[in-house]
């Protein structure tokens, strides 16, 4: 039994290498089958070399004739206008800031300090419209910071040169900004000279012989309103006395959009010098903003008036007293009488400068003395009783489009009359 069972296997083992041979075979069969034959040989001996198909190409060779490795292998041309040299040859060279460059801290420095914003006679501007507007007029660019190329790119060139260009990472314009969404791109120009702008022709062409002068605005936001309504009801000039803001700060320049390009603003004046900037028989109204409406029987002494600055009463102060008139025996108060009206009534038959005093501070003493010595008024803004005075911005804006409105109804007056002569 042990003997048949060696001989079953001994029988059995040849045909698994057989199996395997087969298939081998059968397999290179396949292969072959697939290839293409370079050469045919005949039993004679004779061989046929075979040619290739017509639309097909060796690998190699169709490899380096498709279009994509033929443009891989020609030199890459980039058209003139978008090469860096081509920007530079007009003269614009841009650095990039590296950590600690102490270029960037001035930046700060400029934003927060207004002594030094008037010591070095510099100020900052920050978006990419504010930036065109200040160009546009005239205003002279020092140094720019920007986060992308195209941001500068987007400004005219010819403005451009001679200005230090610093690329700087968005990160750091985002730490320096006020704003919630800020634009990539900030610029230190030198303070602008109203004298050497050049202002848009249209706010030239609708300007008004109508003044705006600003007392003790301490709001950054309030001022930038004011400068706004001036620019867009055409006033000719805007002067800011000793106690206000500065004009130039980030705040009001952003509160004023592109107003201060629009019209003249000439800040941080004396009262004694404010004469000087009025055009010749200009009346100047001061703004009633309090709403008092019993004028005439209420008293001249200072403590009944608490629209007056507090500032100036010290200088007053000797004035504190009723006086009385050595020949008539009448009392006299220190307070300048100026007529009351409404400020609907006509004011604006001559030249008018009108006085819009803060909502904390209130006017000075010395828009009193200017008024009552070249005839002017105080203008009330009638409202509710128990109210309390208007927003200062929107006070002065009630005033400004109404002496809008009364010169553009004189005008057509006039013109009328001219057209019936």
């Amino acid at each position: 039994m042990a003997a048949l069972v060696k001989a079953v296997r001994w029988a059995s083992r040849p045909l698994l290498p057989m199996v395997q041979t087969w298939d081998l075979d059968a397999r290179r069969w396949v292969r072959a089958l697939r290839r293409s034959p370079v050469k045919v040989l005949f039993p004679s001996g004779h061989g046929v070399e075979r040619k290739p198909d017509a639309g097909k190409q060796p690998r190699k060779e169709a490899a380096e004739a498709s279009p994509h490795v033929q443009r891989l292998k020609q030199p890459i041309r980039v058209p003139p206008a978008q090469t860096p040299s081509t920007w530079e040859e007009s003269g614009l060279r841009y650095d990039k800031a590296l950590p600690g460059d102490k270029r960037l801290s001035s930046v700060m420095t400029i934003v927060k300090s207004r002594p030094f914003r008037e010591k070095q006679g510099k100020i900052l501007l920050e978006g990419r419209r504010l930036i065109a507007d200040a160009l546009k007029a005239g205003a002279v660019p020092k140094v720019f910071f920007f986060s992308r190329l195209e941001y500068i790119k987007e400004l005219p060139t010819d403005k451009l040169k001679g200005v230090s260009l610093i690329k700087v990472k968005f990160e750091d314009i985002k730490d320096w900004s006020d704003l919630v969404t800020p634009q990539g791109i900030m610029g230190i120009f030198a303070k602008p000279d109203h004298v050497k702008m050049t202002y848009p022709e249209t706010q030239l062409h609708h300007s008004l012989p109508l003044l705006l002068i600003c007392d003790n605005i301490r709001d950054p936001g309030n001022l930038g309103t004011i400068l706004r309504s001036a620019a867009g009801a055409g006033c000719s000039k805007v002067l800011l006395t000793k106690g206000c803001v500065d004009a130039w700060e980030p705040k009001v320049l952003r509160a004023g959009m592109g107003a201060h390009f629009q019209v003249p603003i000439i800040n941080n004046l004396d009262w004694e010098v404010v004469p000087n900037y009025l055009p010749t028989n200009t009346r100047v109204y001061v703004a009633d903003n309090c709403g008092l409406f019993a004028q005439p029987q209420m008293s001249n002494k200072a403590s009944d008036h608490g629209w007056i600055c507090d500032r100036q009463l010290s200088k007053f102060h000797k004035y504190e007293e009723e006086e009385e008139d050595p020949e008539t025996g009448d009392s006299k108060g220190w307070l300048p009488e100026l007529e009351v009206q409404n400020y609907n009534l006509d004011w604006t038959e001559a030249p008018a400068a009108v006085v819009i005093g803060g909502e904390t501070h209130g006017v000075s003493l010395e828009s009193l003395q200017l008024a009552e010595s070249t005839g002017g008024k105080r203008l009330l803004i009638p409202v509710v009783p128990g109210v309390d005075s208007l927003n200062s911005a929107m006070a002065a804006s009630i005033l400004l489009f109404e002496g809008k409105r009364q010169l553009r109804l004189r005008a057509e007056h006039l013109s009328r009359d001219r057209s019936y002569n």
